[in-house]
């Protein structure tokens, strides 16, 4: 049987990292946040404001997969948080296992900008725009689903693990 690695993903402020601990929490797998990959220029460019661009991104983006490659390996699931924006980015992430799932947090811009608002992260709520300019949406040959981050937490979850037949 082929390991699962769920990614949790989606702008920033969508939820994704705590529906994806709220999952881990049921599931007992082993969690990477993927904000804590990032090499430090990349936080230092977001926190002043300045969106990242394609190439501050792949070595990013190949350590995560390379993360889950290592667990894949020994058949172990995982899972990740990560904006993973643009599909180009998820075909990097998917490298990491053939089990990879994508779940989608996506949901209302002004929700999403009132909860970036009133939290303490690097990632400052000027980025959003240009978030939602570089996001593309999963495509239906992708392994995925989206879940709208206004639901219940417990109803997301419940949602995430009855489409993977994991409850």
């Amino acid at each position: 049987m082929t390991a699962l690695h769920l990614i949790f993903m989606g702008v920033s402020g969508s939820g994704k990292s705590t529906i994806a601990r709220a999952v881990q929490e049921r599931l007992g797998w082993e969690m990477a946040e993927g904000d804590d990959f990032h090499p430090p220029e990349n936080v230092a460019k977001m926190a002043e404001g300045t969106p990242l661009t394609d190439a501050d991104r792949w070595g990013w983006l190949e350590s995560l997969a390379d993360w889950t490659a290592e667990r894949d390996a020994h058949d172990e699931p995982t899972i990740i948080t990560c904006s993973a924006l643009r599909r180009s980015y998820r075909d990097v992430l998917r490298r990491g296992g053939e089990g990879t799932f994508f779940v989608h947090a996506t949901g209302d811009k002004h929700l999403i900008l009132d909860r970036m608002n009133a939290r303490e992260h690097f990632m400052p709520p000027s980025l959003l725009e240009s978030q939602l300019d570089t996001l593309e949406p999963l495509q239906p040959d992708e392994s995925g689903m989206d879940v709208d981050p206004a639901e219940s937490l417990d109803r997301i979850v419940e949602d995430v693990l009855a489409r993977l037949d994991l409850r």
